[in-house]
């Protein structure tokens, strides 16, 4: 007799396993685990913010108030210190805008006996210097018995001494860096490039001389005549104007390479009269004002410009390291 093997379906279950029942319990417990994993990141995330809101606020709102209590416990007079740091030019922390305004506020004090401008500056626009200059010298016609000192620390050269020069005096470290009483306009040249890769510049003007400063163009020599002279008119207003503040303390008739660019030490800069003493912004305060106590009068940033910025070069930062480069540096 044949035998045949038929396939049968299984049997279903009238109840379910006890494996099907791990599974799902397994499987509620780890979607249990995921949706507390997310609530504690949102309530991380909340908390930190509030942090942040709590530290940003507390610095807006006390930093005024510890100006105050500051202001409260001051000496009946003070010594007005204003800083000159870095660039001077439009927009950035030693505009004229900044230390005008400074000088100003400065002058308007009752409680100041001396303004000191505690310089450390390359120089940098003779317009903004030259406007700072001038105001210096306007205060100290209407306020007399206000002095002004300038306490050049590491480098006060070209626009940085212009405004340093109309300073009642100068003081220096022996191995600062002082003067550079110049005028400068560099560029660069790219023709003989242009003609070795096979670029062809095209320049629409309406004005016979209205690009002579493109770099991409051969120079014409009328047109560097004219440009000369406008750097030597620059520098002539530079040259008057530390005469007219530095007056009969200047060496110039047997040092005429005072003019010239150049810069000395301290040390050196005293017997050539571009200074009047060696020394810094506490000793000038102590010993030649008279009120050691010093006051900073310099614009300052609101602390939520100062975290913009901090943050803004931090992610910069970060960008850049993430595609490849090194973070932001000072050359």
């Amino acid at each position: 007799m044949a035998m045949t093997d038929e396939w049968k379906a299984p049997a279903k279950p009238s109840a379910e396993s006890g494996d099907e029942k791990s599974w799902k319990l397994l499987e509620k417990t780890l979607l249990a685990s995921v949706q507390e994993q997310r609530r504690s990141r949102r309530w991380g995330i909340f908390f930190k913010l509030l942090t942040f809101v709590y530290l940003f606020g507390a610095l807006v709102l006390f930093t005024p108030l510890m100006d105050m209590e500051k202001a409260a416990t001051r000496s009946a007079n003070y010594t007005a210190l204003i800083e000159v740091t870095g660039m001077i030019a439009d927009k950035e922390p030693a505009s004229a805008d900044n230390i005008v305004g400074s000088l100003r506020a400065a002058f308007e004090d009752k409680k100041v006996k001396g303004v000191i401008l505690r310089i450390n500056s390359p120089g940098g626009s003779p317009v903004q210097s030259g406007y700072v200059y001038d105001e210096i010298r306007r205060l100290r016609g209407l306020n007399p018995d206000t002095k002004v000192y300038a306490v050049i620390s590491d480098l006060g050269a070209s626009g940085a001494y212009y405004i340093a020069s109309a300073a009642d005096q100068i003081y220096a470290d022996k191995a600062s860096l002082v003067g550079s009483i110049g005028v400068t306009a560099a560029g660069y040249g790219f023709v003989g490039t242009m003609e070795k890769l096979g670029v062809e510049r095209r320049t629409y003007t309406s004005g016979e001389h209205k690009s002579f400063l493109d770099p991409f163009q051969p120079q014409k020599p009328e047109e560097t005549r004219f440009w000369q002279g406008v750097l030597d008119t620059t520098h002539q207003q530079f040259i008057n104007s530390v005469k007219t503040g530095r007056g009969d303390r200047l060496k110039d008739k047997e040092h005429p390479e005072l003019f010239s660019g150049l810069v000395w030490s301290g040390e050196q800069a005293l017997p050539l009269g571009l200074i009047d003493g060696l020394g810094n912004a506490s000793s000038v305060a102590r010993d030649v004002i008279g009120e050691k106590e010093l006051v900073d009068f310099t614009v300052q940033e609101s602390p939520f410009d100062r975290f913009s910025k901090k943050l803004g070069a931090s992610v910069a930062e970060q960008l850049a390291m993430w595609m490849g480069f090194q973070g932001p540096s000072l050359r």
